[in-house]
């Protein structure tokens, strides 16, 4: 089951070193910016790359992409979870939310890639 998750939340999770994030979004916009220390997982990537880049099962996981409306993270995550990963969150209002907030972003490849 997928379980929503908001911005305070996410940046907490990510500044205590909690998470994997993953972006649901094309290499051309994670390389853009993303979120710190995220990993870069298509939405349509997801069965070729998830058991590589999140090799654990149990891990918690956040998946956002770029706003509301974009299904791209929704997608991910109820793919991630169909693959049996147990502890799938989707921080649906994703990158524009986190830059609207004034949040840092990083940009470049994956370090996985």
């Amino acid at each position: 089951m997928v379980r929503s998750i908001g911005r305070d939340d996410v940046k907490k999770k990510i500044d205590s070193g909690s998470v994997t994030v993953v972006e649901a979004l094309p290499a051309s916009y994670y390389e853009e910016a993303h979120l710190p220390g995220a990993l870069n997982l298509p939405h349509d990537a997801v069965d070729a790359l998830a058991p590589g880049l999140l090799p654990d099962k149990q891990a918690e996981i956040i998946v956002y992409c770029s706003n509301g409306p974009c299904p791209n993270s929704g997608i991910a995550s109820q793919r991630l979870t169909e693959l049996g990963y147990a502890n799938v969150y989707e921080y649906g209002e994703g990158k524009q939310d986190w830059i609207d907030a004034g949040l840092p972003t990083e940009s470049g490849s994956s370090r996985a890639s």
